[in-house]
């Protein structure tokens, strides 16, 4: 079995303080996406720099205190690749590659557009950027899965309020036809969707921080694991963990047979 774990923190060092750490030894994955760490190199401790049975791998925005991807890996990959060629948004710490012999992860953090409209537009630029390279990793002809916080819910099934946030970005039509392209014309596959095609609330893995939304459960999937239809059709099993909470995320497990 391969088992791969997807996690946004909203900084990684709060989310050790919350538990993130031993919950994630008792899974015993063989690989962690993480995304936005909130912290740089320096500002790591020892434990997860080398968490133990773990080779660990990060990519830090230039900012403080922003963004950043990480993986940990069982197996020491092959090569580590950092940022995808567009400097905007290797700059903030959006792209983690690990290439092993039979398949790669990638752990990826899109922009968020709610702050502000300017951040809308950068968000739109990443999507634009983003296209071609996807299209070049599935001309590699390799297994592939990019974990990650993709910051869109596709489907109205994918959150709890979609009548309402069809203006508000991660939701918003351009948003969800980019995402309706990468499946349909570039043939990715949303693995969690393709196991459970009708999960509706149980799917969710964002709550926002206002209101009683964890409480009432008016959440979003923005949350996904992207696989190459060979990779997708090993996945045998998927899990949103909500008995603890260690972000305003909740990490994604997806158990793959081996490859």
């Amino acid at each position: 079995m391969l088992r791969i774990i997807s996690l946004n923190l909203n900084g990684l060092r709060r989310a050790w303080q919350k538990g993130v750490e031993p919950w994630i030894y008792a899974r015993h994955p063989d690989v962690v996406a993480f995304q936005e760490l909130k912290a740089q190199i320096a500002d790591l401790s020892p434990n997860m720099l080398a968490p133990d049975g773990y080779h660990a791998y990060y990519h830090h925005a230039e900012k403080k205190g922003y963004s950043g991807v990480g993986l940990w890996c069982r197996e020491k990959p092959q090569a580590v690749t950092r940022g995808f060629g567009h400097p905007e948004f290797d700059a903030e710490g959006r792209y983690l590659r690990a290439d092993f012999p039979d398949y790669t992860v990638i752990s990826v953090y899109l922009p968020s557009g709610s702050s502000s409209p300017e951040r809308q537009a950068a968000k739109f630029r990443f999507l634009d950027a983003f296209s071609p390279h996807l299209a070049a990793l599935m001309d590699e002809g390799r297994e592939i899965v990019i974990c990650g916080d993709w910051n869109i819910a596709h489907r109205e099934i994918d959150l709890k309020n979609w009548k309402g946030n069809q203006k508000n970005s991660g939701f918003l039509p351009e948003e969800r036809a980019w995402f309706s392209r990468m499946l349909d014309e570039a043939c990715w596959v949303d693995v969690y969707r393709r196991l459970y095609p009708e999960a509706g609330e149980s799917a969710y893995t964002w709550w926002s921080n206002r209101g009683q939304a964890w409480a009432k459960n008016v959440g979003w999937r923005i949350d996904y694991q992207i696989a190459t239809p060979g990779l997708a059709a090993r996945a045998r099993e998927g899990c949103v963990y909500k008995d603890s909470r260690f972000s305003d995320h909740a990490p994604l497990t997806i158990d793959y047979d081996a490859i």
